[in-house]
């Protein structure tokens, strides 16, 4: 029995494809001094994105616990033990080979291959990967897109108040047009003295119960353009606020969150170090010092990330802007759709209203609009 292509059930990749998806090296970079104590660094290059970034043990801890909150169901390989305090140079080398072969089972992994989650392990290096000035144009950024929200917060208001007018001239035409239909429709006996003009109103009745007609169809365009300005204008307005408000929120919550705890954490943790004169064992003392390391590492990695996450969110702020042209192009053209509909009618509207102006004591016909030729000028 054959398997028909693209069955879900069938795993196609042989064992030279998974090993081609990636290699990735984990060399150790040579010992680094940190705040009081010396840390371990690893170089991981990786050949399928061309990159070269530089992880600590816990970078990798994080990444791990990523992996099994996204995949649950998946096989994620297990990482080496940690080792807090006296990691000899044989634990350590222990351990670097055991990295290399977690990473290299993850990125060859067809699910963990195509995620972000490893792209951005492989390939985000912190402030080495951001341009140097971040954090001016990061305040230029801000200080923009908020210029920018306030305009089109006033453009959504007003195209909310045109549409709004819009379909109070509906109701208000309807409602004229039943009036005049009213009167039209008026069974009140004439006086005797009317008696004299009572083929004049007759006639007039006539054409005014006639008039409702067209001016629920003038009623039914003009409703009919609101609806159309509401959804092409005033949604894709509202569309684009909300993007710009997602945009201000999480600059405030870089702000409000991971920037002002990493300062203020860093401050309080090298103080508190400083100041301590407890009875403390030196191992004690040196497993504080490398939990206070890490934390800090933590958040500043988090403040680097944060940075990075604002960047690419900015671009595409911009991606969305061109969405302008295409709101005002929708409002332009609703526009002229509209007026050019009502135009049609209340031309059309025209000859009925000329035999409302009939008898001897009838006021003087409309004017007729102008013509176009020399004659109009």
């Amino acid at each position: 029995m054959q398997v028909p292509p693209g069955n879900p059930l069938l795993l196609s990749l042989t064992l030279q494809e998974l090993l081609a998806r990636d290699a990735v090296q984990v060399e150790l970079v040579p010992e680094k001094k940190g705040l009081f104590l010396k840390h371990v660094e690893y170089e991981v290059s990786s050949q399928r994105f061309e990159s070269c970034v530089r992880r600590r043990y816990n970078d990798f801890v994080v990444f791990h616990e990523a992996l099994l909150h996204k995949f649950p169901y998946r096989m994620v390989p297990a990482l080496p033990p940690k080792r807090m305090l006296g990691a000899d140079r044989e634990f350590i080398e222990a351990r670097r080979r055991a990295l290399k072969r977690f990473i290299n089972l993850v990125a060859r992994h067809p699910p963990f291959s195509e995620d972000a989650v490893l792209k951005l392990f492989l390939s985000f290096s912190g402030p080495d990967f951001l341009p140097a000035d971040i954090q001016t144009q990061f305040a230029m950024s801000r200080e923009l897109i908020r210029n920018i929200y306030n305009s089109f917060h006033k453009l959504r208001d007003r195209a909310e108040r045109m549409v709004s007018r819009a379909i109070d001239n509906a109701a208000d035409l309807l409602i004229f047009g039943k009036e005049l239909s009213a009167l039209g429709s008026d069974t009140t006996p004439l006086p005797s003295w009317a008696s004299l003009n009572s083929s004049t109103w007759g006639s007039l009745k006539q054409a005014l119960k006639g008039l409702s007609v067209e001016f629920a169809l003038l009623a039914d365009k003009a409703a009919e353009q609101g609806k159309q300005e509401e959804n092409d204008v005033v949604e894709k307005l509202n569309l684009f606020l909300d993007l710009l408000q997602s945009y201000r929120d999480l600059c405030e919550r870089h702000e409000k969150g991971v920037l002002h705890k990493y300062s203020l954490m860093k401050r309080q943790m090298v103080s508190a170090a400083a100041r301590s004169r407890g009875p403390e064992s030196v191992e004690q003392l040196e497993s504080r010092i490398v939990e206070q390391e890490s934390v800090i590492q933590t958040m500043e990695l988090r403040n680097y990330y944060s940075l990075y996450c604002l960047h690419q969110e900015t671009q595409l702020v911009h991606a969305y802007l061109p969405l302008t042209s295409h709101i005002l192009g929708a409002f332009v053209n609703s526009q002229v759709q509209g007026h050019k509909e009502m135009s049609k009618v209340w031309n059309d509207l025209q000859p009925k209203l000329r035999c409302l102006f009939v008898g001897p004591h009838s006021a003087p016909a409309p004017p007729r609009p102008p013509q176009d030729g020399p004659s109009a000028h």
